[in-house]
């Protein structure tokens, strides 16, 4: 187990996963150089529920195996483990890894998951090292059958506890402390409504369409993101855009200032007959709070009907928070990525002009933006 690879992250870089951006700083390396150097790394922790016949929520906990290193016999989540390191790491990859984590300890296959969903971000400390763990509630049906590990839990005392039990084992029992934290909020919130809001995945659900949010970073803004806009105010009045990360500039990742990357926007869509009426910008800095980070949104932009994003970060954070989000659209993912555009310009390779409009390409060389891309690729972004 030493030698499987986890993702790692650096100190200074933690901050970033609560902006949703794990695949630009997480590294690879083994499980067992990790843990032995303290290297920070994240992890998933995973916590099931279920719902029986007459509406009751019931808890499904874990007891650890009296052979585990750490914490032996103490009752925890429903499962846990490392993330495993992948190329372009996403949240969805973590959902994945969530899975294979419930089914090695407690026989629950991906199918019997009625609902698995980001729930929050939290940090830990462990013999050293920082932990970052990825938190996720799962829903599964009432007459599931268990088939725990024996070499991962205690066979006997894991399994599903109604809100009173768990809350003797909490207030009596040795139990991890990062874990018991995460039950104790669970006791205390409605999780029937929790799920409501969880409900329709990928769907517009409101019936009023007067104002549409839609969030980017637009480093730079391209022809992806056009015709994302356009289809959005096909079916709105108004769009807010926010612009993401607005603080950052000058970075590998981030080379152009809220300013520029507003006047990309403002100039494409006024070339495009779309005047300043049906539009209105906003920047919205970075906090590095996943659990506040909507409610900061909202104290920018003001009320709306629907939010629009392809982050399934974005997405997840404002689905749990009850706002309906609309569908996902694309076009030609692959290829129009402000990523790619980037990479493009770095390499003086000029097929990065077709990939944006030709006034964004006038105001990227304007602003010097491409000796300004080409020089940050060359050294480490230290944002």
């Amino acid at each position: 187990m030493d030698e499987e690879i986890i993702a790692c992250i650096s100190d200074e870089n933690i901050k970033f996963l609560h902006s949703g951006q794990i695949e630009k700083y997480v590294f690879p390396m083994h499980r067992g150089d990790a843990h032995k150097k303290g290297i920070n790394h994240l992890i998933i922790r995973v916590f099931v529920v279920t719902v029986t016949p007459n509406n009751q929520i019931h808890y499904l906990v874990q007891k650890r195996s009296k052979m585990k290193k750490s914490f032996p016999e103490y009752y925890t989540d429903s499962a846990s483990g490392h993330v495993l390191f992948k190329k372009n790491l996403k949240l969805y990859d973590i959902q994945q890894e969530a899975k294979r984590e419930l089914t090695e300890e407690f026989g629950i296959l991906p199918k019997h998951l009625e609902k698995l969903i980001f729930y929050d971000l939290n940090t830990e400390e462990d013999k050293g090292s920082t932990e970052i763990a990825y938190v996720f509630l799962g829903l599964v049906n009432h007459d599931i059958e268990l088939k725990p590990n024996p070499n991962e839990l205690e066979v006997g005392s894991s399994r599903f506890y109604n809100k009173s039990e768990l809350s003797l084992i909490l207030k009596n029992e040795k139990s991890v402390d990062y874990s018991r934290l995460i039950w104790n909020k669970l006791l205390s919130i409605d999780l029937n409504e929790f799920f409501k809001h969880n409900a329709s995945n990928n769907k517009v659900i409101s019936s009023k369409k007067d104002i549409a949010l839609f969030l980017g970073r637009f480093q730079p803004l391209h022809h992806g993101h056009i015709y994302m806009l356009n289809k959005i105010l096909k079916g709105y009045k108004r769009i807010k855009i926010g612009v993401g990360s607005s603080q950052f500039s000058r970075t590998k990742i981030n080379p152009f200032t809220y300013e520029e990357r507003a006047n990309f926007i403002t100039s494409a869509l006024n070339k495009r007959g779309i005047t300043s009426q049906r539009f209105s910008l906003y920047p919205i800095p970075d906090i590095f709070n996943a659990s506040e980070w909507v409610n900061h949104v909202i104290s920018i932009v003001g009320s709306f009907d629907t939010i629009f994003s392809n982050s399934d970060w974005v997405r997840q954070l404002f689905q749990n928070e009850g706002y309906t989000v609309g569908e996902k659209i694309g076009i030609f993912k692959k290829k129009y990525k402000a990523s790619q555009v980037r990479k493009l310009i770095s390499k003086d390779n000029r097929n990065w002009t077709t990939l944006v409009p030709k006034e964004v390409a006038n105001l990227i060389k304007d602003y010097n933006g491409i000796e300004r891309i080409k020089i940050l690729f060359n050294k480490v972004d230290s944002a």
